[in-house]
């Protein structure tokens, strides 16, 4: 792309030079030689003065994507972080520690709109380099381990995330303090794969540590508070504690919209558990505007084929089924 034209430019600026000098290194092997010399250095000096712009070039890139994504425009955000990728690794190489932020850059776009299979590779090859760069024990091989892990969990892989979360969990543990609000993030991550197997027993005292966790060390509005509600309330309804799990569900749906807005994808999901909940009980006037709400804004926010919105969507048709053969 950019990176192509420019190549271009300096072509056509060695050929101009050429034909200065009179260099016709076509006809002999010998100005082939003698003119090999200044090629080389003619193009040291032009990568030495290229480089830094191209690096402007592809700092900017990643500024104007992250913004784009921020706002969920994904689709615009993504073209912006593959030409990233591409010229980083042309002008730094292939294993630079750059490199591997453009990677996690592009996976976490894939990954954003549940393109799951699209964004493995890239998150695997970041793990790779970033333990190949700076060492296994380092904190940004921790932040791999955690994305591969939640490629991994995403497609229902449990048994290749679980190795994953637990050696990010140790190694959070052994490198930061006691009270990191990353190792709430581990704990949580773990407790959500456990979860996700009706491994409630384990999970449970993991949601209810990361929990406790963040309420210390974070404000009691902390996004990631709000979060630790709506996943500790999942466990308590998972195992028919109804009772312990609403007000912890309405509490987290109160913070997100307070938080977040009502516009955001994160307060559908609370809306949708919320709608669970008393669909489970039997209370379907007060689930199905529940639903309601929160497929409109997964629509919204997600796209209507992203695979929480066709799960919200599905959710809906039941309970409308069920309604309707109950009269």
């Amino acid at each position: 792309m950019r990176f192509l034209s420019a190549l271009i430019k300096i072509i056509k600026t060695i050929n101009t030079n050429n034909n200065r000098h009179g260099n016709n290194i076509n006809k002999n092997q010998e100005a082939h030689t003698q003119a090999l010399p200044w090629y080389q250095q003619h193009l040291s000096i032009t990568k030495e003065n290229l480089e830094p712009e191209l690096i402007k070039i592809t700092t900017g890139l990643n500024n104007l994507a992250d913004l784009y994504k921020s706002q969920g425009r994904y689709t615009e955000a993504e073209p912006l972080y593959l030409e990233a990728l591409e010229l980083t690794t042309k002008i730094l190489g292939a294993e630079h520690p750059d490199v591997i932020s453009n990677l996690n850059n592009l996976a976490l776009i894939y990954y954003s709109q549940g393109r799951y299979t699209e964004a493995e590779p890239l998150y695997e090859q970041a793990l790779e380099l970033t333990t190949k760069i700076l060492g296994a024990e380092h904190p940004d091989v921790i932040s791999n381990l955690n994305n591969l892990a939640l490629i991994y969990y995403s497609q229902g892989r449990y048994t290749e995330a679980e190795p994953l979360f637990l050696q990010a969990l140790e190694l959070r543990k052994k490198l930061l303090e006691e009270e990191d609000p990353d190792i709430a993030i581990s704990l949580n991550n773990l407790a959500g794969l456990y979860y996700s197997q009706k491994r409630y027993t384990e999970a449970e005292p993991l949601y209810e540590q990361a929990l406790k966790l963040r309420k210390k060390i974070l404000d009691e509005e902390h996004p990631d508070v709000a979060l630790s509600l709506n996943n500790l309330a999942s466990i308590y309804y998972s195992q028919g504690k109804y009772e312990k799990a609403e007000p912890l569900f309405l509490q987290a749906l109160k913070l997100r919209k307070k938080l977040l807005g009502t516009k955001n994808s994160v307060v559908a999901t609370s809306l949708n558990n919320l709608a669970g909940l008393y669909n489970l009980q039997g209370k379907y006037e007060k689930a199905e505007p529940l639903y309601k709400q929160a497929l409109e804004i997964a629509e919204q926010t997600l796209g209507k084929n992203h695979p929480h919105t066709i799960t919200i969507k599905n959710n809906y048709i039941k309970l409308k089924n069920n309604k309707h053969h109950l009269h």
